[in-house]
């Protein structure tokens, strides 16, 4: 166990105004000093548990990571661990509801017929529709009743009325987090809380619930082109990984969504053993010990499933998608890469810098300034998540009346120069500096570094990573780049997705 240093803001700050100020600094002091802040230990049930003092304000950041998300979901269950998060803010029998005895009788009945309903609805045209309308009729005599014992939304109104901001929670493909700030001597409400939702949610409004998932997905994915491109776009880059499948679910699963499944994905997922907790604000490290220790401590272990899955085949060929919608055309264009901690990894994320980080980037100055071709460009590493190999991609908006094939040919042109000629050696020492003071800026505020560390701790293995990753991308050079273009951006190994501007046809 490491020793704390109380003085981590200065140190950060200091060093994030040395490289704004163009002087050199040896990665490895920063390195040594973020490492000595943080203290690191493990639960007896495989809890990890990060923490920080930081004595600048009487404020606490707190972060819940559970490394499991949608990748972990089996194909006929897509969108399970997004709606549990959802589920998740319920409560528990202590919490958002007037009378648990009661209520779980009612719950009881209402997930019976719940199973049946779905069991009939699933016949589609077989099913019978005199038995759909008698078990309608019992879901929402059920519900009414379950929904007298309902104290809505007690989990944010706690957090609110005590001081609470920032109460967040998303789930990805490789994560789901649980955010909030709180003041500093609030943090025993925090874990009184979490360890019980932790141990003990209760899927109270579970098929109404379901429904407002299925709403959500039509909002923000079927009316949105945008969203629908990205969708058909990892469909396509991706032929067996689950990195394929949306987050929130297909259509077709989620009127089906099983509360069976719900349960055994929670239980075996959201164990302690599989998840991080960060700690980073105006606390005492050894209190914040005494408290996770007595409130987390207990919960039981869980055998962890292999994370065995069908990974990705190379690909052989380019593969194309083109969707034509009412709206402003776009081209996505990725190719497969490995993922963190493989030094091609931090060869990307310094391609990606120097090709769209920022108004003085090649494809900003070329395509957005001088050519006038392109209304936005950006580049993503890692795409969409980091847990397997993932992709690097290159996303646009052509400025009218340019089109999306104008577009996609001076994306071309752009690889093409990092293919045939090394990075000038200034331009890559540009972006190792832009790159090392975005990453220290995230870690200024207490939310920044208590993300930064479970995340990277949930998704690497090690908080170490974020250190590690200064001291890798000092060694990236120019030729890396140039290999890397030159191996992986190639037609066989890359995905283009267009959005073209449906046309008036009267």
């Amino acid at each position: 166990m490491t020793t704390l240093n109380r003085n981590i803001l200065s140190n950060v700050f200091v060093y994030l105004l040395i490289l704004l100020s163009g002087v050199t600094l040896c990665t490895s002091v920063h390195a040594y000093d973020l490492e000595k802040q943080v203290e690191e230990y493990t639960l007896d049930n495989g809890l990890t548990v990060l923490v920080v003092e930081r004595h600048f304000s009487p404020t606490v950041s707190l972060y819940i990571r559970f490394k499991a998300g949608a990748v972990d979901e089996s194909s006929e269950h897509t969108g399970t661990a997004h709606f549990l998060e959802h589920m998740l803010f319920k409560g528990t029998p202590t919490i958002g509801t007037s009378n648990y005895q009661e209520e779980k009788k009612v719950l009881a009945a209402l997930h019976n017929v719940i199973r049946e309903f779905d069991r009939e609805k699933r016949k589609g045209a077989m099913a019978d529709t005199r038995k759909l309308d008698t078990l309608t009729a019992q879901l929402d005599t059920l519900q009414k009743e379950a929904k007298a014992y309902i104290r809505e939304s007690e989990i944010d109104r706690l957090y609110t009325e005590n001081g609470g901001a920032n109460l967040n929670a998303s789930t990805g493909y490789d994560l789901t987090s649980y955010h909030v700030n709180l003041p500093s001597n609030k943090i025993e409400l925090w874990a009184r809380i979490e360890s019980d939702r932790m141990t003990h949610p209760v899927f109270r409004e579970y098929f109404s619930e379901r429904n407002v998932v299925i709403e959500e997905r039509r909002q923000t994915i079927e009316s949105r082109p945008d969203r629908k491109l990205m969708e058909q776009f990892l469909a396509t880059a991706f032929m067996v990984h689950p990195y394929r499948r949306p987050i929130i679910g297909w259509a077709s699963d989620m009127p089906f969504l099983n509360i069976d499944y719900m349960k055994h994905f929670f239980k075996t997922y959201h164990a302690p053993n599989n998840t991080v907790i960060a700690v980073v604000g105006d606390i005492s490290a050894p209190d914040v010990h005494r408290l996770i220790v007595r409130y987390f401590g207990h919960i039981p272990p869980q055998e962890l499933p292999p994370r065995a899955m069908s990974m990705e085949p190379p690909q052989e060929g380019e593969r194309r998608v083109d969707y034509v919608a009412d709206a402003n055309p776009k081209v996505m264009i990725g190719y497969h890469k490995p993922t963190l901690p493989a030094f091609d990894d931090y060869v990307f994320d310094a391609m990606s810098t120097i090709l769209s980080g920022g108004r003085t980037s090649r494809l900003y100055k070329t395509l957005v300034q001088e050519k006038g071709i392109a209304r936005v460009v950006e580049t993503i590493n890692g795409f969409p998540a980091v847990r397997y190999p993932n992709l690097f991609v290159c996303a646009a908006q052509p400025r009218f009346p340019h089109t999306t094939g104008e577009l996609e040919d001076a994306l071309y042109d752009q690889i093409r120069a990092l293919q045939e000629a090394p990075v000038h050696e200034k331009e890559l020492e540009k972006a190792k500096n832009q790159m090392k003071a975005d990453f220290l800026r995230r870690l200024a505020s207490n939310a920044g570094l208590a993300g930064m560390l479970s995340y990277f701790e949930a998704v690497a293995g090690d908080f170490r990573y974020i250190t590690n990753h200064i001291n890798m991308i000092e060694k990236v050079t120019a030729a890396d780049i140039q290999e890397a273009a030159r191996h992986y951006l190639i037609p066989s190994n890359r995905t283009v997705a267009t959005l073209t501007q449906k046309q008036d046809t009267q």
